[in-house]
């Protein structure tokens, strides 16, 4: 079908639900990405008397997931771009479905490691193929408000794999959730090969561009690797790697895992009430990158947001060093450390909007490559430097750090909050239009 014809018979109102639709599936598939990112810190305990592993093995099992995501995401970006978001989350969720059902029937630390590793690799792609096909589905303009309202939604995931998980494991055992989880990946996955579609036009609609007036986005011209090249020598795509290391990487590494043993160890707080806060942690960074998506589209500016959510971000950890204890304050704390580092969703549409729109999915997974460095970095090593100074503490087979332990580690976070703020300061204003076209 033609452009002038598919404009001719178009229907807006199927076109909507169409969207809507396959954003429900890829956005489900997202949260559950989420579920398994968070899940490690619920059952640390669980994980270490059950494999008998040191704080160092702990990080180490739980960074899996990363070590893999990282490597994958410049993968992930290239089969966004060639293969389009259909084919690579289809895969992922198959890939992380049989890897979570590994881990969850796992009998030793090295099978363990295995499914880690498996739904590392299968949940890598979900994100940036539902990143691909939002720039595809929705307007330019619209484009920081549905970033915000993606991760508010896989947030659902994180924060339910918090209080809600500390709830079901009175009920089932961690190996059952976590079988459970794979089976719901492989649903996943056959509904994304059924109902996605890559871009409108295969769906039978016009493309976002020609609904409104304009010409349609020339595909790539050249073999994705000299593309890749192209997207990797793009210098303004590179502070958003690196604020995703310094502020989301180290957010990750310390609700994802760290921040429930803090709770436990220092504080008194069992699993449940400690979930609280790290639910609260991950409904402010849900709630942080929604409003800020949001409110930069109505600005017209990027820059400014991010800069100012760095920043926030390092009073929260100054708070959480020197300030922090338990109760309504405590939660305060934890609410602005997630608010703040919101911000970092600006990083995507920076990305995206320095290039052409065909290597969108490159450039989103080159900044996302970075927040996922930045947790496999700072997960075991938090727990590497802990052990350092352990004093030989057990409660139940479970290793317990003080104060000194902890705040040691939290210098750690501290220089990677630097490196953020540094970077936000190169962050490059596109002033909320795509710059390598001139729109």
């Amino acid at each position: 079908m033609t452009a002038l014809n598919s404009l001719k018979t178009f229907d807006p109102a199927h076109f909507t639900r169409v969207r809507w639709s396959i954003y429900a599936i890829l956005a489900a598939a997202y949260i559950l990405v989420f579920f398994q990112r968070i899940a490690p810190a619920v059952v640390s305990a669980d994980l270490m008397r059950a494999f008998g592993a040191t704080g160092a093995a702990l990080g180490s099992l739980a960074a899996m997931y990363y070590y893999i995501y990282t490597a994958m995401q410049i993968p992930a970006g290239v089969l966004a771009d060639t293969l389009g978001a259909r084919i690579s989350v289809t895969l992922g969720n198959a890939v992380s479905g049989i890897g979570s059902i590994l881990f969850g029937m796992a009998d030793t630390f090295w099978e363990a490691s295995i499914g880690r590793a498996l739904v590392g690799l299968g949940v890598s792609v979900v994100f940036v193929g539902l990143m691909k096909s939002n720039t595809l589905w929705f307007r330019d303009r619209d484009y920081g408000f549905i970033s915000g309202l993606t991760l508010l939604l896989g947030n659902v995931g994180a924060i339910s794999a918090a209080g809600p998980l500390a709830g079901m494991l009175t009920i089932w055992s961690w190996r059952t959730v976590f079988v459970a989880l794979g089976i719901i990946a492989l649903a996943l996955a056959a509904l994304a090969w059924i109902k996605v579609r890559n871009t409108p036009e295969e769906a039978g609609f016009p493309s976002i561009r020609e609904m409104e007036g304009k010409a349609r986005h020339e595909g790539r011209q050249q073999h994705w690797w000299h593309d890749l090249l192209g997207v990797l020598a793009t210098r303004r795509v590179w502070p958003g790697f690196w604020i995703n290391m310094g502020m989301t990487g180290s957010l990750l590494a310390f609700l994802g895992l760290w921040a429930i043993p803090f709770l436990r160890d220092l504080h008194g707080l069992e699993r449940s009430a400690a979930s609280v806060y790290t639910s609260i942690g991950l409904a402010g960074f849900a709630g942080g990158a929604l409003s800020c998506g949001w409110l930069s589209d109505r600005m017209g500016y990027r820059k400014p947001l991010l800069i100012g959510g760095t920043l926030l971000y390092g009073l929260a950890w100054l708070g959480m060093v020197s300030l922090w204890t338990p109760g309504v304050a405590g939660m305060a704390w934890f609410a602005l450390m997630g608010f703040s580092c919101g911000s970092f969703i600006l990083t995507y549409a920076g990305a995206k909007e320095v290039v052409v729109p065909a290597l969108s999915g490159m450039a989103i997974a080159l900044v996302n490559t970075g927040l996922f460095l930045g947790a496999a970095i700072v997960q075991p090593l938090f727990g590497w430097i802990m052990d350092l100074s352990w004093n030989g503490a057990m409660t139940n087979g479970v290793r317990v750090y003080s104060t000194a332990d902890y705040h040691t580690g939290f210098f750690l976070i501290l220089g990677c909050v630097v490196l953020a703020i540094v970077a936000s300061t190169f962050f490059h204003e596109t002033r909320c239009r795509n710059i390598a076209l001139g729109d």
